[in-house]
């Protein structure tokens, strides 16, 4: 696949959302953000109203994560949280999935979760996250499906905080799932461009990870 350093960082979210992170370290992924013309700077929602006053007028987004990472809150803090995030300037919105609600073949729950975010952000870009390390084949292919009918953006394969990697069968099968109707996007532990290529060989046409490297390898930047 060919792609371009511009086009890549234009696909990349650059992410991060550890528990440890500073002001020192969120301000410097804001401004690789802004530098290198990432799609969006991704943080938590603590972070949300810092990364919209440092990039107002530059273009790039600020997205976040509601529910994260274990998706086990109930649906009106979810809601809150999404809502609030919005307020406070994030133009795009991740939702962890009920993983447990899936698990307990409680679809009726997953999907007025996913609803009620939905409803709750109606201006936002929503993705919902579902952490495939955890779902099985069939599982996933509910999931996915739930989120389509639920009315998401696009779906997100992992939350990074899993011990398992994305694989790139997950991806693809989410594509396959959702066709060109809805956005995939990739979440892991992948930190090389050769694993960056393979996930949208995969489908993948959105990247959650820290980009910097990334980017630097297609630009041959040592």
């Amino acid at each position: 696949m060919e792609i371009t350093p511009q086009k890549l960082a234009s696909s990349i979210d650059h992410t991060i959302l550890r528990a440890d992170t500073d002001y020192a370290c969120v301000d410097r992924f804001i401004s690789e953000a802004d530098r290198y013309r990432f799609a969006s700077v991704c943080v938590n929602p603590w972070h949300v109203a810092r990364a919209v006053a440092k990039l107002k007028g530059t273009g790039v987004d600020v997205s976040t994560v509601i529910g994260f990472p274990l998706g086990a809150n109930t649906s009106e803090v979810k809601v809150y949280e999404a809502v609030n995030a919005f307020e406070s300037g994030a133009a795009r919105i991740g939702m962890v999935i009920n993983s447990g609600a899936v698990k307990s073949n409680d679809f009726d729950t997953v999907f007025e979760d996913i609803k009620m975010v939905r409803s709750g952000i109606p201006d936002a870009i929503l993705e919902v996250i579902i952490e495939t390390a955890l779902l099985s084949e069939n599982e996933i292919i509910i999931s996915s499906k739930i989120c389509m009918e639920a009315g998401v953006d696009l779906i997100c394969s992992s939350t990074g905080f899993s011990t398992l990697e994305t694989k790139l069968s997950d991806v693809a099968l989410i594509r396959r799932i959702v066709g060109l109707k809805k956005g995939v996007k990739a979440s892991g532990n992948f930190r090389n461009l050769d694993s960056a290529l393979k996930l949208f060989e995969a489908g993948a046409d959105r990247l959650g990870c820290s980009g910097v490297v990334i980017v630097d390898e297609i630009s041959g930047v040592r």
